[in-house]
């Protein structure tokens, strides 16, 4: 019998040093600030050719002819297809798989969107044809060589004169362009709360629509393989098993007759976790022409094509009692859908908002009813946030007016109204119940490591230079996304690697890091030996991607679970290899020991051992694992942000000069990589604050169609942070985690539009709508005066 005695001691050094908690360097880095990334504009296969979208002109209209024929004649091109011939593919049609239910019980309509439009266009960017050739420049000229017939017609692009009559309609069975009249709440109950309150604030909030604007544009490589009648195609997304069954329902085949691969992305923030006529226009040139197809988009394109973000005209009412106690909180409204309905477009225009409008407030009666508006603009989409951040800035404007309004201090009105720590777990007026929090700990952090005290000397100093000076809190609560499985599956490979598998996908998070660091504190394999597979669908069997703030906590859970598999099977190898009895084999570290003794093996060599062995039935044959984790539910990230701002009174200048947050996502695994998703979603939540917004003109016609007319934040615009944990450990899954890559957004919006209200207040100004630009906050700031003056 051979002694195995290895160095727990080098384990367990190795353990703590990447082990949970740990600001572990990101695996990635050193290949990503070298240029040595992959992404898919930088795949090329032998052969390929090169597509280019024809799009609509018009915002609306009818289509009566498309003449290709002097664009076929062009040199290089391979072929031009419209919608009409991609009918005879018998492709599906794009939907939107969300159970969501208008208030009288009529479920969501569908827009049943095509890869080609053959009827109507909808909107400026509608693709009506593609053209494939050998060069991009061929492309692209027989693109323009197209010629469209195109009978005009009146567009809308507001989403509540979308809903009055006479108004254009997109569809003939969406009546009023209404797709989703979305209520929750007892409205009987609210309406009786409202009649009984001693205060009612109200406020006209306009939730400004964005562009995502990711580094990376969409790009796309498809193939079909003849032999196995299968579609493959290079994509960025969020997830390739989720993607892969949407696309193979659009394509009207079986999900194996697909194959999704994703490299590195440049960014999503929701916007490529949704399938696009592109993609099916590529794989079905690929599939005619027997040969590979690549697209890349253009960023004139991107601010067409993409989807978008935000996009809500909201009324916004609070009830409170005569101590400044709430009573119930209501939203009426409109969301912007865009032309089109796919993904969850509808659900952060109205389920997701309503879902985290309670925030971290015991406001024990709340309803949301909100119209999801067709208009002919570019489809909608999740944005970062997904409705958490919308519904946590209506909250904190309601409460900073309400605050004004009654007389009292802000700060003693959110006190007087925040959840205990003793009334956890707590079920919200909103359907969910929070299991953990101490959301006035983190409140009182925040104004601790903000220096809030002493605020009144800085903001005098600022009056001596001619200066307005603001500064306001935003407590937020998210709802991250909800209940699902998560892909956990362990592979221990033959030269000394573990290969984890898993459904979510990192475009940006640096996934590698803390699940290796997980995977290493709970089994003890050397942290460098973990490598991470999340690209490949034919890899990845099931898995539900990244989005609504959940891998830590889905894949996280999945790898503890499936850890716990691995202990079990090295349990009974170790104790046949060490010719004991099973019972008596303890694992601590990366190391399976006989109770009592120095006999151990570590974990590596064990599968080393069993992989090359001959074992007899009933001891495993490797430590393997294929896990699918139970449903991993909702956690409840929180935290309170501080933002302090200086106006010139002269101009509308705005400078954010102090920014601090304190967040409680749970058990931190990796304190250097969160600190950077709250910096990353801060900065989006300041560009949308302060100067982001897709307009379009009368006739539908984008005006904001280049980073020339959509103003984006530049490093300059971004404030140093202080950052602050003040963790309460989730309950509901086994690492106690949270999530946390939109809270920064979450905490941003209503922070800043607070501040500048509160630098703005000795002009008399209450509200003032997003963004925040010089001009607006000039105007603010003139209609103030006048107002006095009157």
């Amino acid at each position: 019998m051979q002694d195995f005695t290895g160095s727990p001691v080098d384990n367990a050094i190795a353990m703590q040093k990447y082990g949970v908690g740990q600001p572990v360097r990101r695996k990635e880095d050193d290949t990503l600030v070298r240029g040595k990334g992959k992404y898919t504009d930088d795949v090329n296969l032998p052969g390929q050719l090169y597509a280019w979208i024809v799009r609509s002109p018009h915002a609306h209209g009818v289509i009566r002819g498309i003449d290709t024929e002097a664009a076929k004649a062009m040199p290089g091109v391979r072929g031009i297809w419209t919608g009409r011939d991609l009918e005879a593919a018998n492709y599906g049609p794009f939907t939107c798989g969300l159970p969501l239910k208008s208030q009288d019980g009529t479920p969501l309509f569908q827009t049943n969107r095509h890869a080609l439009m053959t009827d109507k266009v909808r909107y400026v960017g509608d693709p009506v044809a593609f053209v494939v050739a050998e060069t991009v420049a061929q492309a692209r000229d027989a693109a323009e060589a197209v010629v469209l017939d195109i009978d005009a017609l009146p567009a809308v692009t507001d989403c509540e004169a979308a809903t009055k009559p006479g108004a254009p309609v997109l569809y003939d069975h969406i009546p009023n362009n209404v797709a989703l009249d979305y209520h929750y709440g007892d409205t009987a109950a609210v309406e009786a709360a409202f009649a009984s309150a001693a205060h009612v604030t109200k406020l006209d909030i306009e939730n400004t629509r964005v562009a995502v604007g990711s580094m990376e544009p969409r790009c796309a490589l498809a193939t079909y393989e003849k032999s196995g009648g299968r579609y493959v195609i290079q994509v960025p997304t969020q997830g390739v098993a989720g993607n892969r069954n949407t696309l193979a329902k659009q394509l009207n085949v079986a999900p194996d007759k697909v194959r999704i691969l994703t490299g590195n992305v440049g960014g999503s923030f929701g916007m490529k976790n949704i399938s696009y006529p592109e993609y099916i226009c590529l794989l079905h040139a690929a599939k005619e022409l027997d040969k590979p197809v690549k697209w890349l988009d253009e960023r004139s394109s991107s601010f067409l094509s993409d989807s978008q973000g935000r996009a809500q005209d909201i009324h916004a009412e609070l009830a409170l009692d005569k101590d400044g106690k709430f009573l119930a909180v209501r939203l009426k409204g409109y969301g912007n859908l865009g032309a089109y309905i796919t993904g969850v477009s509808p659900s952060p225009l109205s389920l997701n908002t309503g879902k985290n409008l309670a925030s971290v407030y015991k406001t024990p009666l709340l309803s949301v009813d909100i119209k999801c508006v067709l208009t002919n603009t570019t489809l909608m989409g999740a944005y970062r946030g997904a409705g958490r951040p919308e519904a946590n800035y209506f909250m904190e404007r309601l409460i900073d007016r309400a605050a004004d309004e009654m007389g009292i201090d802000r700060f003693t009105l959110r006190k007087r109204n925040f959840i205990k720590p003793s009334q956890l777990p707590f079920a919200a007026a909103s359907g969910v119940t929070y299991d953990s929090g101490d959301f006035q700990g983190v409140f009182e952090k925040a104004l601790a490591i903000s220096d809030h005290a002493g605020f009144a000397k800085r903001k005098k100093d600022s009056r001596k230079n001619g200066k307005l000076r603001g500064i306001a809190v935003g407590s937020y609560l998210e709802v991250t996304a909800p209940p699902s499985g998560e892909l956990g599956k362990l592979t221990f490979g033959e030269d000394g690697t573990v290969t984890l598998t898993t459904g979510t996908l990192d475009y940006g998070q640096g996934h590698a890091t803390p699940f290796a660091q997980v995977l290493s504190a709970q089994l003890g394999v050397p942290f460098d030996a973990i490598r991470l597979e999340q690209n490949d669908s034919d890899l990845v069997r099931m898995g539900n991607g990244t989005g609504g703030s959940r891998s830590i906590t889905a894949s996280g859970q999945a790898i503890v679970e499936a850890s716990d598999l691995v202990i079990a099977k090295g349990k009974a190898a170790a104790a046949h290899l060490m010719e004991a009895s099973e019972a008596d084999i303890e694992f601590k570290a990366g190391r399976f020991t006989i109770a009592g003794t120095d006999r151990s093996i570590d974990i590596m060599e064990l599968s080393q051992r069993v992989r090359e062995g001959k074992m007899p039935d009933g001891v495993p044959s490797s430590l393997d694992v294929d896990h699918t984790s139970s449903d991993v539910p909702s956690t409840f990230p929180n935290g309170c942000h501080v933002a302090e701002v200086e106006i010139d009174p002269d101009t509308g200048v705005l400078t954010i000069v102090n920014y601090a947050a304190v967040n409680d996502f749970g058990t931190i695994v990796n304190p250097m990589i969160v600190a950077g998703q709250l910096h990353g979603g801060v900065a989006q939540g300041i560009g949308q604050a302060l100067m982001e917004k897709v307009s379009y003109d009368a006739s539908g016609q984008p005006i904001t169609g280049s980073f020339m007319d959509y103003a984006m934040p530049r490093a300059g615009d971004i404030p140093l942070m202080l950052v602050g944990d003040h963790p309460s450990p989730a309950t509901t899954n086994p690492l106690g985690t949270k999530g946390c890559g939109e809270a920064g957004c979450a905490g941003s919006l209503c922070t800043i539009v607070n501040a500048v209200v509160d630098a703005l207040s000795d002009y008399g100004v209450t509200h003032i709508d997003m963004p925040l630009t010089s001009e607006r906050i000039w105007r603010a700031i003139q209609d103030g005066k006048q107002s006095k003056a009157a």
